[in-house]
């Protein structure tokens, strides 16, 4: 069970913070779709200090998509204490710290997975926004820097004495990166030593490994980062599995066509069309993926900077499907 606040809810699957990926229309889809809490991209708290309008924007909340947590990162406890006085004037329904992003230019910095070099900052840190915050605080982190230097029961035992209400733990080390296999093992170790909750994240791709993730580690909730991308329908699947025992969803080419459409247009509504349309270009190769000749269709798409556009041409593309699935048949048939 994740009782994170006012949120309770009985195994959560829940969309991680993803850079270019997790706006507002994203989550919106994965809303729709059966994700139990989304989050917004991490944000970088010396931007947010600074006033700076682009990162700015990136806490941008609507109603429609709530529970909704965002998730700040940084070095600075300072730095992250404003960013969270700022996070919660958006009012967020919690607000979560990355402690966990891999990539060089974040932990170069000192910030993401770097603050597992240093529990007891990481500790400080996390106390101090949990002070200056009315909303729940989680943390959000990974096993270790490296395969040597795993101290994740100390991390999650740290992160429950300085207020945090959950901890969502990528079960990969820094070192790691994204590849090789995440070890699942680790959540109940760490459900061993604290009572929060306990979310595990790394290494789930289908609504089979979201099932598993649950029989096999008791973890209180399952986030769910690439395996959304393209396929957000993960989210009404794996609820399906785990309610009935089968996926009845069957995502064809109409679904993903319809879906990636519906995507656009709410991206627009809160984007405007030119900038909607050619951000959405990155969604494209995950929609489409599986479809025939669809290399064709995605770099007629890359022409468009208007919806009608995109609409015309993935519409056309969808009576292609059509007609080619028919052909087919017909072959099969008289073979």
């Amino acid at each position: 069970m994740l009782k994170i606040g006012n949120i309770e809810i009985e195994n959560a699957i829940l969309l991680a913070p993803m850079e270019d990926v997790t706006d507002v229309s994203f989550r919106l889809v994965c809303k729709e779709l059966g994700a139990d809490l989304v989050y917004t991209e991490f944000v970088n708290s010396e931007g947010l200090i600074r006033a700076n309008e682009k990162t700015h924007k990136k806490l941008k909340i609507i109603d429609e998509e709530r529970p909704v947590g965002i998730q700040i990162y940084g070095a600075n406890i300072d730095s992250m204490v404003g960013a969270a006085k700022i996070a919660e004037a958006e009012n967020p329904n919690l607000i979560d710290i990355n402690a966990g992003c891999w990539v060089k230019n974040v932990v170069g910095h000192g910030a993401g997975s770097a603050l597992l070099k240093d529990p007891p900052y990481m500790q400080q840190m996390v106390e101090a926004i949990v002070k200056t915050t009315k909303l729940p605080v989680t943390v959000k982190t990974r096993l270790g820097w490296d395969a040597e230097s795993i101290k994740i029961l100390e991390v999650a035992k740290r992160m429950e004495d300085a207020g945090a209400v959950a901890i969502t733990v990528h079960c990969r080390t820094r070192k790691m990166g994204h590849s090789g296999d995440p070890d699942w093992s680790w959540i109940p170790r760490v459900k061993e030593v604290v009572n929060i909750p306990v979310i595990l994240n790394g290494g789930v791709f289908t609504a089979y490994d979201v099932k598993r993730a649950f029989d096999e580690t008791g973890a209180d909730a399952v986030m769910i980062a690439r395996g959304a991308i393209g396929n957000p329908w993960i989210f009404k699947e794996a609820k399906e599995l785990m309610n009935t025992g089968n996926i009845t969803t069957v995502i064809d080419e109409e679904l993903r066509i319809k879906t990636c459409l519906r995507h656009l247009k709410l991206a627009i509504d809160v984007k405007g069309e030119r900038r909607a349309v050619l951000e959405h270009r990155k969604y494209y190769s995950g929609y489409l993926k599986g479809l025939y000749n669809a290399s064709k269709t995605r770099a007629e798409l890359m022409q468009y900077t208007d919806y009608n556009g995109v609409e015309g041409i993935l519409l056309k593309y969808l009576e292609f499907l059509k007609k080619h699935k028919e052909d087919l048949q017909i072959e099969r048939n008289q073979s």
